[in-house]
């Protein structure tokens, strides 16, 4: 496959799996600026979303507040926002576009049908009176086509190179998510157990969709660190982080078979997922959580760099 094929379905897949956290994001932003109060603003959470996101800076060149209908605006529309959902569903298609020959039918026209619904309920600005509606669309697009994607597309290198996108996106997407949030909900004393500490561990777990998946697994517990373990080590859970490191090593392990070797972004995996099943929770917080998280930041940038270069999607 050519490298220019694999980038665009690759990057396909990265930019409708962050289009779709982003929504989650704002909607867990939405919900937890309700439940602020005091010195915890729900400006402060607003700006949390952005710090998440990694667009905190570019916004704070723009505005002076953050204000909410403000903020979700600027991170679903906002022409000045090359990071904002309708630019990344503007790549999505393009990138498509690129490999529409390699993809089917019904993988392109969920593509361009969620691309044209988009733009139409993003040609006017977001209020927080439909704000659920259209965080709800922008989820149900992604996961129309990532179906069409799952029950279409051939086992190939392209599907491969588009299952490591969703995965490399989405490992990363959890991992600043569980850094940025975790602290900032430890409640205080007079707090713990009460319903606004559960309230907002669940919506935290909204974030990523886990939230009915942990009150399965722990039914009547609300606990920070067993929901730091869940986000991290289960591997039932789709958008865990062991999760994710082990669907991008089946995928590459599916690219070696069909190119007959190895790349050095094999070995760097083996290594972060050998690191990842071996690790307990309390090693993780013995040596401090947002250090580890950080690593695995960095280890998924690095990974990722690394598929881009072995596969030459770039030349």
């Amino acid at each position: 496959m050519l490298g220019r094929a694999a980038n665009g379905v690759y990057w396909m897949n990265r930019y409708l799996e962050r289009a779709e956290n982003t929504a989650r994001l704002i909607d867990v932003g939405f919900h937890l600026a309700l439940t602020r109060s005091g010195e915890l603003s729900a400006e402060e959470e607003w700006k949390s979303v952005l710090t998440t996101t990694g667009q905190v800076e570019a916004y704070s060149e723009l505005y002076s507040d953050f204000s909410g209908p403000q903020v979700f605006n600027y991170l679903l529309r906002d022409k000045e926002n090359p990071g904002s959902v309708l630019q990344m569903i503007d790549l999505a298609r393009t990138n498509a576009r690129v490999v529409r020959t390699s993809i089917t039918n019904s993988v392109w026209e969920a593509t361009n049908e969620g691309w044209m619904t988009l733009h139409d309920l993003l040609s006017r600005p977001v209020r927080e009176s439909n704000l659920g509606e259209v965080l709800s669309t922008i989820r149900r697009q992604a996961m129309l086509v990532r179906g069409a994607m799952e029950s279409t597309m051939l086992r190939n290198e392209v599907f491969n190179f588009a299952r490591i996108g969703t995965f490399i996106e989405r490992a990363d997407n959890t991992a600043r998510i569980l850094d940025v949030k975790y602290y900032v909900l430890l409640p205080s004393v007079a707090w713990v157990g009460s319903s606004l500490d559960n309230v907002q561990w669940d919506t935290l777990l909204r974030s990523v969709a886990g939230n009915r998946a942990y009150t399965w697994l722990n039914p009547g517990s609300m606990d920070p660190k067993e929901i730091a373990r869940f986000l991290i080590l289960d591997g039932q859970f789709p958008r865990s982080l062991v999760f994710c490191y082990e669907k991008i090593r089946s995928n590459m392990a599916g690219l070696a078979m069909e190119y007959g070797h190895e790349v050095s972004a094999h070995e760097l995996l083996r290594d972060a997922g050998a690191k990842l099943h071996q690790i307990t929770i309390d090693d993780i917080f013995e040596g401090g959580l947002h250090e580890f998280l950080q690593g695995v930041i960095a280890k998924t940038i690095e990974i990722g760099s690394a598929i881009a270069a072995d596969y030459r999607f770039i030349e």
